[in-house]
């Protein structure tokens, strides 16, 4: 009877809507609770996680996506049937190609030719046009290939530049951050996440800190430059976003490959959250923080699905 009572509580939250784009599905996502990785910490400190795999895209990168879109368009960047283009390891790609379907604008994405099929695929099945740089070159390399594409077709291709936009962190700034704000009634303490373009690191912080100052940020990097979490920056030996400032941090802790694995196996097992590995390392970082803690409310991302990496 108890579950039953729950489970018809919980329905009556969920309200069915209705929308007119799949731009309006994007944000809005749920924080949840972490249970039991956090039983050894300090009863008076709560860490939550932000779902944003529950996308229409799969990730965090819709938000970067449409942001960067709406801003070109109304600039008039895209008009006259110019491609965006930019660099990206997939998730971002997806995010361009979903969108730019609905928008009846045409893409084209730079990606290292050992990226995961599936995310050339998805973004193929979307509509958008793959053009692979050397494996050997990692990101960087696609970066490099994509600036030089838009150097030799200005007139046909618009170059995003996700590392460097502005509208990558303004999305979090104007999204991301006042949902953590308002889910947790303003009590959020500390803000944690890692570093691959660095927009939501920048753009959430930026946001916390505008409605409390008070409120600390901290960054995750691989701690090696030859890593195995994909998607993140090892700032020291790559191509630094411009739109990364170190600054506004309050730390930045390095997490090694196998820690981030091994949490992005500990969350699905012990929390029943199937999340991919930046989210690993997200919640590895989120914990350290959280356990220097007496009190506090310590939130993080869950960026991406495992179901993107369980052929890894």
């Amino acid at each position: 009877m108890q579950v039953r009572a729950l489970s018809e509580q919980r329905a009556g939250r969920r309200t069915p809507t209705k929308h007119e784009s799949i731009l309006d599905l994007v944000g809005g996502t749920p924080l949840v609770r972490l249970n039991r990785l956090t039983r050894a910490l300090s009863p008076d400190v709560e860490v939550w996680v932000k779902l944003e795999f529950l996308n229409p895209g799969g990730s965090i990168k819709d938000r970067t996506a449409r942001q960067i879109i709406e801003d070109a368009v109304a600039r008039g960047d895209l008009d006259h049937g110019r491609r965006l283009l930019d660099a990206t390891s997939g998730h971002t790609g997806i995010a361009y190609a979903m969108l730019g379907a609905a928008l009846d604008i045409p893409v084209t994405l730079v990606m290292p030719e050992d990226t995961n099929p599936s995310r050339r695929q998805m973004i193929e099945c979307f509509g958008g046009e793959v053009v692979h740089s050397s494996a050997a070159d990692g990101n960087d390399g696609a970066i490099r290939l994509a600036r030089e594409l838009a150097a030799e077709n200005p007139d046909t291709l618009w170059y995003a530049d996700q590392y460097s936009n502005p509208s990558n962190p303004r999305a979090h700034e104007m999204t991301t951050a006042p949902e953590i704000w308002k889910q947790t009634g303003g009590a959020v303490t500390h803000f944690v996440t890692s570093t691959g373009t660095s927009g939501t690191l920048m753009g959430t912080g930026r946001g916390l800190k505008a409605h409390n100052p008070a409120i600390e940020v901290f960054g995750c990097q691989p701690a090696e430059s030859n890593h195995g979490l994909e998607g993140l920056k090892h700032i020291a030996t790559t191509i630094r976003p411009d739109i990364y400032d170190e600054t506004m941090l309050a730390g930045t802790l390095y997490c090694a490959t196998e820690e981030g694995w091994a949490m992005s196996e500990r969350l699905a097992a012990e929390e029943g959250l199937a999340a991919g590995l930046s989210a690993g390392a997200n919640v590895w970082a989120a914990l350290e923080v959280a356990s220097d803690l007496e009190r506090g409310v310590v939130v993080t991302i869950a960026c991406d699905h495992a179901d993107r990496y369980l052929d890894e």
